[in-house]
């Protein structure tokens, strides 16, 4: 039997321990229902922990979890913990002896100023844990697990980008359908509603908040971004636009599409249409050539950005793309510019096994917004398409 996808972040966790000199890695929780850290659905799958637990993963190997006697079954089942400690009274009591007999040089914890999928540790947690440690020598020996967990996230297993390219392809054949259902005078929310009808044709749930996911821009009028779907209606002569994903097995798709409604007598976009499809199309294969590991993500934006300011247009003031995964914006590294909103994530190095959205766009007056998206997988000499990417607008 394959290892499940925890069983597979585990492993892959000592991995990245031992090659970032992290001795041990303490992920510190409780009541996971109410407040979880985000790192758990990799380490821990979708159990729940309810008293305050420990899951400690080392660099020579272990990996131990305390928690809860009542949770203790749940923790074994998994497969991924070789040491299983329930418990009744304190966690303390079970902490302290292990952290005396491994003696771990640096002990890393979930906080972070830059990453949120890395700070998932609680002030009121760390000052418990704080308290745990007072009067021994590992307090002064803490450090932050932020790039141990944007390693984590990012380097996805073979499992998770299977995964991935599922929930694409099915995002696909959703598009396929809607392409064709499509009608002038058909409003946002009625082409909406159909998408998310097909989300339950499929048997999956959207990547984001289903109430702009898909968003729907249709014509010049409608506002980009993360918005809701209105009444506004498709006219001939528009640009409709899409920004949509599936999320699949636990994973996501993030794809954005950009469909062109001839008007009465036209057989092809107009020129201003058509160009402006085309640099965003040249800028999203700018921004895919220019992946590889070792590229700094804020090399990646300035190759897709400077095509489109190089033909004329204002720059798209968002990055190029993200992280993809559990979430449709999932791990601490981007695609984008070295904007002070962004700290340290433009700074960040590309790897092997990372998947990227691409997602350069323009408006086009007069007619709407063209934004092309793509999920991309860092390979070990460059990258490659997810799917099928849009080289060509949709006609209708």
């Amino acid at each position: 039997m394959p290892p499940s996808i925890t069983q597979e972040k585990v492993e892959q966790a000592i991995g990245i321990l031992e090659e970032q000199e992290i001795d041990l890695w303490l992920t510190f929780v409780r009541e996971t229902s109410a407040s979880g850290d985000p790192v758990l659905p990799l380490i821990y799958g979708d159990a729940d922990l309810t008293w305050q637990s420990a899951l400690i993963l080392t660099r020579t190997g272990e990996g131990i979890a305390i928690v809860g006697r009542f949770d203790a079954e749940t923790a074994r089942s998994l497969g991924a913990y070789e040491s299983v400690i329930g418990y009744d009274e304190s966690l303390r009591v079970e902490l302290l002896p292990i952290l005396e007999r491994l003696d771990p040089g640096r002990i890393a914890l979930n906080y972070s100023t830059d990453d949120v999928l890395a700070d998932g540790l609680s002030h009121g947690l760390y000052r418990l844990l704080m308290g745990y440690l007072h009067d021994t020598p590992f307090a002064s020996r803490i450090v932050s697990a932020e790039k141990v967990i944007s390693a984590l996230r990012g380097r996805k297993t073979p499992g998770e980008i299977a995964r991935i390219k599922s929930a694409v392809e099915t995002t696909r054949q959703i598009y396929e359908r809607t392409f064709s259902y499509v009608q002038p005078g058909m409003t946002e929310i009625e082409i909406g509603e159909f998408m998310q009808e097909q989300l339950d044709a499929f048997g999956v749930d959207a990547a984001w908040h289903a109430g702009h996911c898909p968003t729907v821009n249709a014509g010049p009028d409608s506002p980009v971004g993360h918005v809701g779907r209105s009444e506004q209606s498709i006219q001939r002569g528009q640009l409709l636009h899409f920004d949509f994903g599936v999320r699949q097995d636990d994973y996501c798709s993030d794809i954005q599409r950009v469909v062109y409604l001839l008007a009465r007598g036209e057989s092809k976009p107009p020129e201003p249409v058509q160009r402006a499809f085309d640099t965003v199309a040249r800028a999203v294969q700018a921004a895919v050539y220019a992946i590889k590991p070792g590229v700094l993500g804020k090399e990646v934006d300035v190759a897709a950005r400077s095509v489109i300011t190089g033909a004329g247009y204002p720059e798209y003031k968002y990055a190029t793309g993200h992280q993809l995964g559990r979430l449709a914006h999932d791990g601490g590294g981007i695609l984008g510019p070295a904007w002070e909103r962004y700290g340290d994530s433009p700074h960040q190095t590309l790897e092997a096994g990372q998947v990227y959205t691409v997602e350069p766009g323009l408006a086009v007056p007069g007619y709407g917004y063209i934004g092309l998206e793509e999920d991309v997988l860092v390979t070990g000499t460059g990258a490659e398409y997810l799917g099928a990417p849009q080289r060509e607008l949709v006609l209708r």
